[in-house]
């Protein structure tokens, strides 16, 4: 008796061998298993199975798509295995190793008056020497007369992922004795950011990829005075949270008790919310139940009672960032001591990218709105458009 399946056959008597067809390279198993199998030319000698289950013979490795002839190997767990299998969440490895080659900009900028440890906080932040004061070091250092901007940039690397960090710093904020209008120099920098983007993303002849100096998050440092807000942190943070991303945190928290820092965040939040002003995460911008779940308990929390230090020191045979009274150590990344792990965790290590997001889709955009519709407005009146034939046209 002969079973003939595709290109094998089955021979009976003694010790049964499925012996090769010689005239025939490729076979097809029908059914919802069936698929093409690769052969060899030569003569082969498989252990023999009943007829009745040859249709379960077992498979080559190698794989040879009749279309392309290419062969695949199929290891044994793999998606390849599953027959519904098609790929599409390679995807994601391929944007990771993309992300990987082009590194990952951000741009922080930190506002406060002078001693509020704004340089500490951001090499405790990263770890490293990342501050314009740890950098560019010319001693005693006098207070500016008005208010500069000064801006630093370094490349920071950690487990192959490369990062183009810029830290802003503002010296001369709110150090002066009238602090008048002391935020339109910030507010300048971060629309001529804007600006500069612009101008190259309209060009002709564009980039391939557009160098990014957009502010993307401001550190407000609040004064731990344990009462309420001033009026320039009101005013500040009202007109500047419209523009860019900005996260409060009480500066040298460690001043403060436990009961006077509770009482100055419960304080802080219900001054933001009577003057309007939505610092980050912003509500409005919760994209799902989840995000809203997540940023509500971070809302609650704001603003941050940081500590910042680069000196460490040894606890309980642990290295630790710290500083050191006669009373004990005060733990940076210990969240029973403050609350620096969290605002850590936002901006580096949960919302970087959402952070990045809300820069370029909301604020930028609302920029680049504004601006194109101004341009529109001077061509117009240039080329003798009536107002009310422009408005109608926008609308």
């Amino acid at each position: 008796m002969t079973d003939e399946i595709g290109q094998y056959q089955c021979v009976e008597g003694g010790e049964g061998v499925r012996e090769k067809r010689p005239e025939q390279r490729y076979g097809y198993v029908g059914g919802a298993e069936g698929r093409w199998r690769a052969v060899s030319h030569r003569p082969e000698v498989i252990p023999s199975y009943s007829s009745s289950a040859m249709s379960e013979a077992v498979m080559p490795d190698a794989v040879v798509s009749p279309a392309v002839g290419v062969p695949y190997v199929e290891k044994a767990g793999s998606p390849m295995g599953d027959f519904s299998y098609v790929g599409i969440d390679a995807i994601l490895e391929q944007m990771r190793r993309k992300a990987m080659k082009q590194g990952f900009e951000l741009n922080i900028m930190v506002v406060g008056q002078s001693g509020l440890g704004k340089s500490t906080l951001m090499n405790t932040l990263f770890k490293s020497k990342v501050s314009r004061k740890s950098v560019q070091a010319t001693g005693q250092e006098k207070i500016p007369k008005t208010i500069e901007i000064k801006s630093i940039s370094h490349d920071i690397e950690e487990k192959g992922v490369r990062m183009k960090l810029t830290v802003i710093d503002t010296p001369g904020f709110g150090d002066q004795i009238n602090n008048e209008n002391c935020w339109r120099p910030i507010m300048k920098f971060i629309n001529d950011q804007y600006e500069a983007y612009l101008q190259e993303e309209i060009n002709i002849n564009r980039k391939k990829r557009i160098p990014d100096s957009r502010v993307h998050c401001c550190i407000y440092f609040i004064p731990p005075t344990g009462h309420c807000l001033r009026p320039l942190d009101v005013e500040f943070m009202r007109r500047l949270s419209k523009v860019v991303n900005i996260v409060p945190v009480i500066a040298k928290a460690d001043t403060l008790t436990l009961e006077e820092r509770d009482f100055f965040k419960k304080k802080i939040r219900e001054e933001l919310r009577a003057n309007g002003i939505d610092v980050y995460p912003q509500k409005e911008f919760d994209e799902d139940a989840e995000d809203r779940m997540i940023n509500e308990k971070i809302r609650e929390m704001i603003p941050f009672a940081v500590v910042g230090s680069d000196q460490e020191y040894q606890v309980n045979g642990r290295r630790l960032l710290g500083r050191k009274t006669k009373w004990g150590t005060i733990e940076v990344e210990n969240i029973a001591h403050c609350e620096f792990a969290y605002l850590r965790d936002l901006l580096i290590r949960s919302h970087m990218q959402n952070i990045k997001d809300i820069t370029s889709s909301i604020h930028y955009e609302m920029y680049r709105v504004r601006r194109l519709n101004e341009n529109n407005t001077v061509v117009a009146h240039a080329n003798g458009v009536p107002e009310h034939h422009l408005a109608a046209h926008e609308m």
